[in-house]
């Protein structure tokens, strides 16, 4: 009898996993603001937009992870400078990144950090004001990727999780088919939520 209480009493006492491990898979959502890092150089001022964010994380080893990152569309004001608003658009960009994550499984705080490659493709461009008649395209960006971020535990499975991405996204601006100018959009992402492991 006492080697079964001496037993329980050591599961009870052992740290509990926080279920960051190879095999694990990580769902992480919540709200990611999308903010353009336009500069007073650049011809076109892009406004920042708040989605609903989501990442899949596939943990390879108890340390290294790979993430796909999703989102509902991001809506942007594009305002040209001395005309206002001329433009509209939206634009998706899924990120794919691999994860360094500190500490190990049994540590109730994981920092990370990524490093990858995003696609963002531009849709439903609509021309605003001056260019309310005109056909204004955005046309879609490859560029590199980074993030770092922190998942917090809350249960053994259900934790916390905050991050920041920047993105090189730099996309061609036509207007009825001429080139207009190259927008440097190169956003930072927040991102605030819940994750889940499985």
């Amino acid at each position: 009898m006492k080697k079964v209480a001496l037993l329980v009493a050591a599961a009870l006492m052992a740290p509990s996993a926080f279920a960051h491990q190879a095999g694990d898979i990580l769902v992480r959502g919540g709200a990611m603001t999308v903010a353009p890092t336009t500069d007073s150089d650049d011809t076109f001022d892009v406004d920042s937009n708040t989605q609903l964010g989501l990442t899949f994380s596939y943990m390879v080893t108890d340390n290294w992870g790979v993430e796909l990152l999703a989102a509902t569309p991001f809506s942007h004001g594009v305002s040209l400078k001395g005309s206002g608003e001329v433009a509209n658009v939206k634009h998706l960009p899924p990120t794919l990144m691999a994860q360094y994550y500190f500490g190990n499984a049994q540590s109730k705080v994981r920092p990370y950090v990524g490093a990858g490659v995003n696609y963002t493709f531009f849709f439903d461009e609509e021309g605003r004001n001056v260019l309310d008649d005109k056909n204004v395209k955005a046309d879609d960006s490859w560029g590199l990727a980074a993030q770092a971020g922190l998942d917090m535990k809350v249960t053994d499975n259900l934790f916390v999780n905050g991050s920041i991405w920047y993105m090189d996204i730099d996309t061609d601006v036509s207007v009825n088919g001429v080139y207009q100018d190259t927008a440097n959009i190169d956003p930072i992402g927040l991102m605030v939520g819940l994750g889940y492991s499985f």
